[in-house]
């Protein structure tokens, strides 16, 4: 009755007979048409069209395309344009097309579902994880503010020059990565690069001076991590890689020691870091964005800033002795053949996520004086841990193992045979470039100098040419990760920011990838055949 009383209320029913018992709204046809337009312009979007490309560009590839190789290669080329695309276009968030390969792996035949879930959880991954849980402790404790202040305070001039201070960062960053992972390196900097541009506005009162140097930074640690990890032999593993793969193809050779590689080695990097910082001042940081930028990062300003901290307590020196025991654990871990480190004392078996999860647990155990039971930290601060970033990270390794397996990768080894055919001094940027292109799709750079220097070696020797005159050229190469986010895992870490978009990443990467080869073309016939030795045979 109540329900009856309410419908009359909310519909009253009139006395004329020829009123209809259903309520006619009388919409005009000019809206129904307005309406159906609505309708199909909310389903015919840009969005849409980007979510479709995906699966479109998928289907092309399976149907058009042919390679010299097993149907598992193109089907793996498909589903790289598959998930190419939605990163590219971001049609659907990326930690979600990074779970792509989860499903398309198994139904395009490229490897079972337990297979490829391993590829999100592996020994790098668990580098990133330790570490993060570092930086967490890092950035309660402010440690990353004191860092800040001291490093701008030191490089950021008066008058403020922008220009030096983002040149202290990158200079710094590098340095840093010289001696560590560079994934380590990135992330031990990312929050001291995050810290000075705390100080600067956020949001929609954010000018584009201030936005666009905080891009310049973020970029700057990114690209400085990489450079860095080359001048050293222990900088980075394709280094070791290449040194690896020498003695075992040549092993009555004179290995090559720490020393010869860094005279090659930092040379490089120099000319390449100081091509970074001039890229970077052109397009994001010129010297007139002083005045824009002293308001917020004044030399007296931040050193009474610094002065409020106030001297470091208890857990801040504990949370950074953790660190320099990590850092210290990572360098020392493996050096050299000559000197293999205190990993040989585990057979081998223990690798820097290892140390990175053990260094955080003790986190976990170590009270911080502050209160009572209290630790220096606990699961609700690490609440932030960057889950994006390992399912990015995860799709990199999956695609680097089904790239591998599905014979895609020896599809496009044999389009190198071309080399044998090209000029001398034409050989050392086109194996750079071919190598540099490769390691863009092939999260991990180990990988990439694995898949492409045993090639390098046999055109060498049907070419007659000193095998290091390609093996050299081909696994700096493989480091030219600088396009895509998903390049290489230092590349994510600084994408997980928020600051840099993919545009900002080929705006800056592409010039930096051909200034990278036209230095490597000036010092491989002339530094490298010095302190390498190309003119003697093999």
């Amino acid at each position: 009755m109540i329900n009856d009383d309410h419908n009359q209320l909310a519909h009253p029913i009139s006395d004329d007979p020829k009123t209809p018992l259903l309520p006619v709204h009388g919409e005009p046809v000019l809206q129904r048409k307005l309406s159906f337009r609505s309708s199909l312009s909310s389903i015919f979007t840009l969005k849409n069209f980007y979510i479709l490309l995906g699966p479109l560009l998928s289907t092309i590839v399976c149907l058009f395309v042919k390679l010299d190789g097993p149907v598992t290669s193109t089907n793996m080329l498909a589903i790289l344009a598959w998930v190419f695309a939605w990163w590219l276009t971001e049609a659907v968030p990326m930690p979600v097309t990074s779970m792509s390969p989860l499903f398309l792996f198994p139904l395009f035949g490229i490897s079972s579902a337990d297979h490829v879930a391993h590829s999100y959880m592996d020994d790098v991954i668990a580098l990133v994880l330790g570490s993060f849980i570092l930086v967490l402790a890092v950035e309660h404790y402010n440690i990353h503010r004191r860092l800040a202040f001291n490093i701008t305070i030191l490089f950021c001039g008066d008058p403020l020059n922008p220009p030096l201070l983002l040149l202290g960062i990158c200079a710094t960053t590098a340095f840093v990565s010289m001696w560590m992972h560079n994934v380590a390196a990135a992330v031990l900097m990312m929050p001291v690069a995050t810290g000075i541009m705390q100080r600067l506005p956020t949001g929609p009162i954010q000018s584009d001076v201030e936005n666009k140097f905080c891009r310049a930074v973020i970029l700057g640690v990114i690209y400085s991590t990489a450079i860095g990890g080359m001048s050293t032999l222990t900088g980075t593993g394709v280094n070791l890689i290449l040194v690896g793969m020498w003695k075992k193809y040549f092993p009555n050779e004179e290995p090559i020691s720490f020393n010869k590689w860094f005279f090659f080695g930092f040379p490089f990097a120099f000319l390449l870091l100081i091509a970074l910082w001039v890229i970077l001042c052109l397009l994001y940081c010129s010297r007139g964005s002083g005045r824009a930028l002293s308001a917020y990062l004044d030399k007296s300003h931040l050193r009474r800033e610094l002065e409020l901290l106030g001297p470091m307590a208890f857990a801040e020196k504990m949370v950074l002795a953790v660190f320099s025991i990590l850092i210290v654990l990572w360098m020392t871990k493996s050096i050299t053949d000559d000197i293999p480190g205190w990993g040989v004392l585990f057979n081998g078996r223990v690798g820097d996520g290892t140390v990175s999860v053990m260094m955080a647990t003790l986190l976990f155990i170590i009270p911080n004086k502050k209160e009572k039971g209290e630790k220096l930290m606990d699961w609700n601060k690490c609440k932030k841990l960057p889950w994006s970033l390992i399912l990015l990270l995860g799709a990199g390794f999956a695609i680097a193992e089904g790239v591998e397996s599905s014979g895609l990768a020896n599809v496009l080894s044999e389009t190198l045979d071309f080399l044998e055919r090209a000029p001398y001094l034409a050989i050392a940027p086109a194996v750079c470039l071919i190598s540099s292109i490769i390691t863009e799709f092939i999260t991990s750079n180990n990988a990439t100098t694995t898949l492409v220097v045993p090639l390098l070696i046999q055109i060498a020797k049907s070419m007659h040419l000193h095998p290091l005159l390609l093996m050299v050229p081909g696994a700096i190469g493989a480091q030219f990760a600088f396009l895509l986010p998903t390049a290489t895992p230092s590349n994510v870490v600084g994408f997980t920011t928020g600051h840099i978009e993919m545009k900002d990443m080929i705006k800056i990467g592409l010039p930096l990838k051909i200034a990278g080869i036209a230095a490597l073309s000036l010092l491989m016939p002339t530094l490298g055949a010095y302190v390498f030795e190309t003119n003697k045979d093999v």
